[in-house]
């Protein structure tokens, strides 16, 4: 099976039934989406599917024939962060950092679809992604400054 990740067209020889979340793990070896609750509650998983967030662990591989898949990974790099990611380091969003890879990918979405969204908008779009360390109020902040670095 043929997956575009990353931009990177890449050859899988997997079930189409197996979540997209475990091919980007164990068979693509991009560990930076991360498993959370397995039932699409909590966000952890998020990725971007033709560029609107998903969560991947509900996501069946056999289902993303001729999609663009990007992940954490695929956003940044430590010399070009993303301006979400930007933000985030600049707020000190992550204090565990278990979520902040499905939080990154969620907020990148929102500001794709909505440039200069309110503090409903953010809570809104960010309401199925959980952070058990409560860092809600630094997201927000965070996601606003985004905004204004994509503006400019």
């Amino acid at each position: 099976m043929q997956l575009n990740v990353n931009g990177e067209e890449r050859e899988v020889d997997v079930s189409p039934d197996m979540p997209l979340l475990w091919v980007l793990r164990e068979e693509l070896n991009l560990p930076g989406t991360r498993y959370g609750c397995g039932i699409a509650q909590c966000g952890a998983c998020t990725v971007h599917i033709d560029g609107q967030a998903a969560r991947s662990c509900q996501t069946r591989v056999g289902d993303l024939d001729g999609a663009r898949i990007t992940t954490i990974e695929g956003i940044g790099q430590p010399e070009a962060l993303h301006a979400v990611q930007q933000a985030w380091v600049e707020h000190q969003v992550a204090q565990c950092g278990y979520c902040q890879s499905g939080q990154i990918m969620q907020a990148a979405a929102l500001l794709d679809t909505n440039p200069a969204p309110t503090d409903e908008d953010i809570d809104f779009a960010m309401s199925g992604n959980l952070c058990r360390c409560g860092t809600y109020p630094r997201i927000r902040e965070a996601i606003h400054t985004a905004a204004r670095l994509m503006e400019g």
